[in-house]
């Protein structure tokens, strides 16, 4: 069945609802779980402001660091919990790109995402959601 099961992980409740699922079918089939991040880019103001203070760029890098880190301390405490080992990952780059690469890489078998709730039918077709169901070399769970 599904020995290696990762779940897109970032700050939103629906990406913590789709952890907690993964984490409690992990235990269920005995798998391997790892949590993947994408990192977001700096925004494009910060060439602008780093040309005031060189020093900003790096200071934003790091704060950026700092948040996925929390965030990945956050799902490791999560899968502690349930007694399930958890491998973190955080990757830089498009998300459904990112996230399509890294399951390449790890021959994961599923993916478990977090469905977000959209009012219009045609916000739905250019969703990250659709390009990962589209994308993604495995299967994939969506958790509401």
């Amino acid at each position: 069945m599904f020995r290696k099961i990762a779940v897109a992980y970032n700050e939103s409740p629906e990406s913590e609802r789709a952890l907690l699922s993964a984490i409690r079918l992990t235990k269920s089939l005995a798998a391997e779980l790892s949590t993947i991040t994408v990192a977001a880019d700096l925004p494009a103001y910060t060439a602008f402001a780093s040309a005031t203070d060189p020093d900003l760029t790096r200071v934003l890098k790091d704060d950026r660091l700092d948040f996925y880190e929390g965030l990945q301390r956050k799902a490791l405490a999560m899968a502690h919990d349930h007694n399930v080992e958890v491998t973190s990952h955080i990757v830089e780059g498009h998300d459904v790109a990112a996230i399509v690469d890294f399951l390449r890489k790890q021959h994961a078998d599923l993916l478990v995402i977090g469905l977000h709730q959209r009012d219009l039918y045609i916000a739905r077709l250019w969703s990250t959601v659709y390009e990962l169901a589209q994308e993604a070399p495995c299967s994939i769970l969506g958790v509401h």
